[in-house]
């Protein structure tokens, strides 16, 4: 994080790290630009539910498994965006089934995955969601584990780094897609408002939240560019 002071005429943008006052609560005074972990939950949600309908699957006949890390406060907004984005779409809360995982690695989520999908062994169509990418991909291998094709999961991921080597395999498998964070539209945002603040008298809003980029293996290379990162 980091904060972009002009001392001339004193105007103050917190960008990711926010001002704590002497109460211990985000001082909302000061102007605030951050990643919206809700918001980015919430487009993951929309995706799987875009993709279940591109692939024809009914609501009644599918699951959806939220692996699950409420330890930490921004894994939780994600992964409850991405069941509220999904139900908000119209996918039934009764299809939604969370199993936590222990730690944010893959072998973790593999062992909360295998929990559920021994529970519920009927479903045969799985749409999977998480905080990261590593958790998605963790359930997507315990799916291939227990024999389901690449065709009956959908999982999309959160961050767009780790799931690389998915979108470089020469096969399509259950991990999709991910919400690459955005680094260069942060800083870009940062940038215009405070030049537009500074140089054109306009303030910003109090509070700015930017989410994520979509990325799958068609277009992951293409957005990586646009975004100015190295593969």
């Amino acid at each position: 994080g980091g904060n972009v002071v002009d001392k001339r005429s004193h105007q103050l943008l917190a960008v990711d790290d926010r001002f704590v006052g002497s109460d211990g609560q985000p001082m909302a005074a000061v102007h605030y630009l951050g990643i919206s972990a809700g918001k980015i939950g919430e487009s993951v949600g929309e995706a799987l539910f875009a993709e279940m309908q591109k692939r024809g699957w009914k609501a009644e006949e599918s699951g959806c498994m939220a692996v699950t890390y409420d330890e930490l406060d921004t894994i939780k907004d994600r992964t409850e965006g991405a069941i509220a984005g999904l139900t908000g779409k119209g996918f039934p809360a009764d299809r939604v089934f969370k199993t936590a995982t222990a730690k944010l690695e893959i072998p973790a989520a593999i062992d909360a995955a295998n929990v559920l999908l021994t529970q519920k062994a009927d479903i045969k169509q799985w749409l999977i969601c998480a905080g990261n990418d590593t958790c998605v991909m963790g359930a997507v291998r315990a799916t291939e584990g227990r024999g389901l094709a690449a065709e009956q999961v959908i999982g999309i991921g959160i961050n767009g780094t780790d799931c690389l080597n998915e979108f470089r395999k020469e096969k399509m498998n259950g991990f999709v897609a991910s919400s690459l964070l955005s680094a260069k539209e942060h800083g870009f945002r940062t940038a215009e408002m405070m030049y537009k603040w500074i140089v054109d008298g306009v303030e910003p809003p109090k509070d700015t939240r930017t989410i994520g980029v979509l990325i799958n293996r068609e277009n992951y290379q293409q957005v990586y560019a646009e975004q100015g990162l190295t593969l």
